[in-house]
């Protein structure tokens, strides 16, 4: 057996303790997949170095490290080191931990106050916090897995520095389950395949990394070695990190409309795909086809909306999981449809003139005339019927006349609207040889 597990001199662990509690790090180097932070030029080394630490909140997913690094910091810079969770505390926990660190301050001591999820705070509660900064008696550092600008107060925020703990990226997964190898004194029973497959079912999480590896070793006979297929059937493999009403709900949305936009139906079904298996809801998917259709294809392909519709209906009526090929099969069409913005961007452009120039009268030779009066102050009069005109097109102006001629819609030269913008400049030119001041 290699020295990777040989562990023979090693103090026995008391029994009972999850391993990755086993393998929390006992310095800041020895942080794994952390390095913008905790690396030698990292942000936190820095602040190690300069001998100062400010208040902070450390933005990221779970099993990244977070409350670990917390108490690091406060270990590597002699600092008492108090933790609550927002889950269980209320403000008489906050009063008892506030007096505790003036005590400690008073006595020359300054406390570290860790505050995990601490999003789950109100905003009452979160402004608490405030004047325990201001004058020093905590250094703040708040952990919370959702997105601290729509999360926590701005004058909070304003306090505290935010850093970005980031996923671990699949050469951090391995260096943990090596480490894990290394403490249990035997490597996992996984061929090559299957160890892949769990360095990507941990999802970017140490902790699960970890306890996943702990299953496959209770899970083992001797001599047993796992493939892919055998691993999945024993973990029963991890439900993805997604929060249908936080930051996940959103990013997955992001990169999937952002994707059929970008024109690429392979992104765009992938993350079709993530957004079905977290469980999103598919009536959801299907309205947000909906709006890239509108949104992003609009006349450049005008079957994009019905084929749009007609997938969110299919699902409605077929229900789950065959409905999903429907919305699937939109998906596909909208990434590969033609792309214009123009008809949103002309309504956008039009909305923005109706509410500066809303209280302008069309002007009367369109207007009706149903009474003699009107009939007398010109209500209709001038009025060209375009069906009777040579070609079925007037030109007449149709905006106030205080506004005068307006162009919102630019149909690109691209898909259908290329059939479009023939039809547009065709009665621009009939127009300016009928309405030659128009």
């Amino acid at each position: 057996m290699s020295d990777l597990f040989n562990t023979a001199s090693a103090q026995p662990e008391p029994p009972g303790r999850p391993l990755a509690d086993r393998l929390r790090p006992s310095s800041l180097a020895d942080v794994v997949g952390q390095e913008h932070l905790t690396g030698e030029e990292g942000v936190l080394t820095r602040m190690i170095r300069s001998g100062s630490l400010g208040s902070m909140i450390f933005w990221g997913p779970p099993g990244t490290g977070k409350t670990t690094v917390a108490r690091l910091l406060a270990g590597e810079t002699g600092l008492s080191f108090e933790q609550i969770s927002a889950i269980f505390s209320g403000v008489a926990d906050l009063k008892k931990v506030f007096e505790a660190a003036r005590l400690r301050r008073a006595n020359g001591r300054q406390t570290l106050l860790f505050v995990d999820e601490i999003h789950r705070f109100n905003r009452a509660q979160q402004d608490s916090f405030l004047p325990v900064m201001e004058d020093g008696t905590v250094i703040l550092v708040g952990a919370t897995t959702e997105n601290p600008s729509f999360e926590l107060n701005a004058a909070l925020l304003s306090r505290a520095r935010v850093l970005t703990f980031r996923s671990l990226d699949e050469d951090s997964i391995e260096k943990l389950l090596q480490r894990a190898e290394a403490t249990e004194g035997r490597p996992l029973p996984l061929n090559d395949e299957a160890r892949a497959v769990l360095v990507r079912m941990a999802d970017g999480d140490g902790r699960a990394s970890l306890t996943l590896a702990e299953e496959i070793w209770r899970a083992a006979r001797p001599g047993e070695v796992f493939d892919a297929n055998a691993l999945q059937d024993i973990v029963q493999r991890r439900a993805p990190v997604y929060d249908k009403s936080q930051d996940g709900h959103y990013n997955l949305i992001s990169a999937l409309h952002k994707s059929v936009r970008g024109s690429d139906p392979d992104a765009a079904l992938y993350y079709l795909a993530r957004m079905f298996d977290a469980g999103e809801d598919p009536l959801y998917l299907g309205r947000r086809l909906v709006r890239m259709a509108v949104e992003d294809i609009g006349l450049a392909d005008p079957q994009a909306l019905v084929v749009a519709n007609a997938a969110k209906d299919a699902y409605d009526y077929l229900g789950s999981p065959e409905g999903e090929l429907a919305l699937a099969q939109a998906c596909v069409y909208l990434a590969t449809a033609p792309k214009s913005n123009a008809v949103y961007t002309a309504f956008k452009a039009a909305m923005r003139s109706a509410k500066e120039n809303g209280s302008l009268l069309p002007p009367k030779h369109i207007l009706n005339a149903p009474t003699k009066l009107m009939q007398q102050e010109d209500y209709g009069k001038g009025y060209l019927y375009d069906h009777d005109q040579p070609d079925a097109y007037s030109g007449q102006d149709y905006f106030p006349e205080q506004l005068g001629r307006q162009t919102f819609y630019d149909p690109p030269d691209r898909g259908f609207e290329r059939e479009i913008r023939k039809r547009l400049d065709y009665w621009a030119k009939l127009r300016s040889e009928r309405w030659p001041k128009s």
